[in-house]
C-alpha cells in the first residue's frame, strides 16, 4: 500500500510526530502495538524501516513517533516529507500487543520506545480496564518526556494509572524521579509479582529489565518485550 502524509508536527528535540492515511482502504485493521514498515530508494539504495504505530486505530489513518538519526539512511530523509507525499508501506504487522484477557500491567519504555504505549492506552481492552497501570517512561532529559501532558492527564482522568516519568540527566529545576527506569523497578512494581510487564526500547534496556525481572520471580510469560536495534 501507499501511505499519504498528512502532517507532521515538532514533538522534542530531533522528534516528530507524523500523521498518515491510507487512500486506497476505509479502514486500516490492526492491533494497538504493531508496526509498519517502509521502503523507499534513499541514495541509490532500497532502505526498509519498521516503526511501531503510536496511537489506536481511527479509520484509514495512523501515527508514527520518530526520531532523527542524523548519520542514519532513512530517518533524515522521511524528515523532509511534506503533507501529500507518498511512500511504500507494509503491515501491520507484529505481536507486541495487550495480552488478552488484558490485565494489571507495567509499561517501561525509553525514548521513541514509548509510541506502542501510546497506542495501548487508546486501546479499548485497556481503557476499559479497571485495574492498576503503571507506565515508567525514560528519558534523558525532560524535554525528551513525549507525550508527557496526555500521560499526566490520563493519571488525573484514570484511576489505577500511575505515571512515573525519570530523567537520567535532569536540570536543577528538576523535582522529579532522575536515573535510569532500571533504578526504579521496584517503585514501579509496588511488591508485586503478578502483574504482566511490557518492555519497549533499545536492546540494552530491554535485556536488563528482563534479567532485573527474572531475578525477582517473574516467569518469561509475564514479561513482552519489543526492542529498537
Amino acid at each position: 500500500m501507499n501511505a499519504l502524509l498528512v502532517g507532521s508536527r515538532e514533538i522534542a528535540p530531533e522528534v516528530r510526530h507524523f500523521l498518515f492515511e491510507i487512500p486506497s482502504v476505509e479502514k486500516l485493521e490492526f492491533t494497538a502495538g504493531q508496526f509498519v514498515s517502509f521502503t523507499q530508494e534513499v541514495h541509490g539504495r532500497s532502505v526498509t524501516r519498521a516503526y511501531s504505530l503510536a496511537a489506536a486505530p481511527d479509520g484509514n489513518r495512523f501515527e508514527l513517533c520518530l526520531n532523527r538519526v542524523r548519520e542514519g539512511l532513512f530517518s533524515p530523509w522521511i524528515f523532509q516529507l511534506k503533507p501529500g507525499d507518498t511512500i511504500q508501506m507494509r503491515g501491520p504487522l507484529g505481536y507486541f500487543v495487550p495480552r488478552q484477557p488484558f490485565r494489571d500491567s507495567l509499561f517501561i519504555a525509553t525514548g521513541t520506545g514509548i509510541a506502542p504505549f501510546r497506542a495501548f492506552l487508546g486501546a479499548e481492552p485497556v481503557r476499559s480496564h479497571a485495574g492498576r497501570i503503571t507506565l515508567l517512561f525514560g528519558a534523558r532529559y525532560a524535554d525528551g518526556l513525549l507525550y508527557r501532558a496526555e500521560f499526566d492527564q490520563f493519571h488525573t482522568d484514570r484511576p489505577g494509572f500511575r505515571f512515573l516519568p525519570t530523567i537520567t540527566q535532569p536540570a536543577a529545576a528538576w523535582a522529579g524521579r532522575s536515573g535510569r527506569v532500571q533504578q526504579h523497578l521496584d517503585d514501579a512494581l509496588d511488591g508485586r509479582t503478578d502483574v504482566d510487564v511490557y518492555i519497549c526500547g533499545l536492546k540494552s534496556m530491554v535485556d536488563e529489565v528482563r534479567d532485573l525481572l527474572k531475578a525477582r520471580g517473574f516467569d518469561r510469560k509475564q514479561i513482552i518485550s519489543e526492542k529498537y536495534d
